[in-house]
């Protein structure tokens, strides 16, 4: 059966009090707000609109929870890095990003939407360097692979991929189009490693130890800056 077959939105939160209870493995999609996250999401689950997808940049302000039909989750993140959302909205996903980013220990690993045509930006070395710390898997999708002609697409590729053996050799990264429909295959490939034989390896105790947290109450900064180091002027229009 696929992975993505029985996949339907669960519930949307925009505030830690409201996270799900854990139940299963998490794999978070997280990247920059005109990346193509959304579009990536709808593209590997083959539903049209499963993920919101919006021409102007920054419309998804909240943690999407989609359930994979076993008490799994695709978890989709608020894209960072958009300089005309409002900085109390920015500081406010700062903190529910990082928070759960840092303490959900159901969260298997982290999939990385960059697009090809501007790869490793600032903000996603920073979050590289940050989630580096938690020993989690990174899978890199290098989105509008459709964008640039074969060959340079692979010479981005090659060069991202010689950048993470260098730096985080935990992460892997491979080529995607959703326009294409290029790079479904291994993309699901890694994900069903990652709720499946992968997953399994991570000690139960991680679960029932989030299932007895007791609820956040209010929301204290604190966490990754995201978007306070460095403050980047990022707010290129790109359909998603």
């Amino acid at each position: 059966m696929s992975l993505f077959q029985n996949i339907h939105f669960y519930t949307t939160v925009n505030r830690l009090v409201d996270l799900p209870r854990a139940s299963g493995l998490e794999v978070a999609f997280a990247g920059r707000s005109n990346a193509g996250k959304s579009s990536a999401i709808n593209t590997l689950a083959k539903r049209g609109r499963l993920a919101y997808v919006s021409k102007t940049p920054g419309r998804t302000q909240h943690i999407n929870f989609f359930q994979l039909g076993d008490s799994h989750f695709l978890v989709d993140l608020p894209g960072y890095g958009y300089a005309k959302v409002p900085l109390a909205i920015r500081q406010h996903w700062e903190h529910l990003l990082s928070t759960y980013l840092q303490t959900r220990d159901v969260l298997y690993g982290m999939v990385l939407i960059m697009d090809i045509r501007h790869p490793l930006t600032k903000l996603d070395l920073q979050m590289l360097e940050w989630f580096s710390l938690t020993k989690k898997p990174v899978h890199i999708l290098l989105t509008k692979a459709d964008k640039l002609s074969r060959n340079q697409a692979a010479c981005v590729l090659k060069k991202v991929r010689h950048f993470l053996t260098e730096r985080y050799p935990h992460c892997t990264v491979q080529l995607f189009s959703s326009m294409m429909g290029y790079g479904i295959e291994e993309a699901t490939a890694i994900l069903t490693d990652w709720f499946g034989p992968a997953g399994a390896k991570i000690d139960q105790h991680h679960i029932e130890l989030e299932a007895k947290k007791t609820p956040v109450k209010g929301e204290k900064p604190g966490g990754i800056a995201l978007y306070q180091r460095p403050r980047l002027r990022e707010g290129r229009r790109e359909t998603s």
